[in-house]
Formats: structure tokens, C-alpha cells, sequence
């Protein structure tokens, strides 16, 4: 038969800790354009609304529009649904021993590599 006690303490210890993992986790965000995350964007008149509407219907993502006639337009979640971002590629250097990329023959290290 264990110590009730230090059983006790052991089971907060694991909760605890499951609780900070679960605040440091990073949060799993939807698609923007979905049911979970629609596209908030804020216009400033009702014909501007109607523009916005048949876009968001005629390409099939979620959306909430506010009208305020007094602030500015924010557009921006419509701007990143027609323009995602693309990942950038990074083009693979030459090590030193390789051949040099500008054709001269000798090694990366003895043409373009030397400082």
C-alpha cells in the first residue's frame, strides 16, 4: 500500500504539466476562407459590400463583412486569399570542392570562393 500523499502530489505534478505543455503548444489556426476562420474584412459603403460579397460567392470561401462608414477599409484577408504567400526556394551553393558555377573549371575554392 503506497502513501496517499505522495501519491497525490505526483498526480498534480502530471497535470500541471500537461497544462503547460497544452499553453506552450502552438495553436492549430483553420483555413483561412473556412467555416472555422472566415475572412473578416471591414467597407465602408453598401455597394462596396455587394463588390465584396460576389467575389468571396464566386470563389467559395467563408466571409463576415462590417460596414463602417467612418473607418477605414481593411481588405487584408481578401488580399491573402487572392495573393497566398508562395514558400521561398533556396538555391543550393556550391561546396568548396565543387566545380565552380561560372564555368572557369577550377574549384569553387580556388575562383569564386576565395575571399
Amino acid at each position: 500500500m503506497g502513501n496517499r500523499i505522495s501519491d497525490i502530489g505526483r498526480a498534480r505534478s502530471r497535470v500541471e504539466a500537461d497544462s503547460r505543455y497544452n499553453n506552450l503548444a502552438p495553436k492549430k489556426i483553420a483555413k483561412l476562407g473556412s467555416e472555422k476562420n472566415p475572412a473578416i474584412i471591414h467597407v465602408q459603403s453598401e455597394a462596396r459590400c455587394k463588390e465584396m460579397r460576389a467575389m468571396f460567392d464566386q470563389h467559395g470561401w467563408k466571409y463576415r463583412i462590417d460596414i463602417e462608414p467612418d473607418k477605414p477599409e481593411d481588405v487584408g484577408d481578401l488580399e491573402r486569399l487572392l495573393h497566398p504567400q508562395q514558400p521561398t526556394v533556396v538555391k543550393k551553393k556550391a561546396g568548396r570542392n565543387q566545380p565552380c558555377p561560372c564555368g572557369s573549371g577550377k574549384k569553387f575554392k580556388h575562383c569564386c570562393g576565395a575571399n
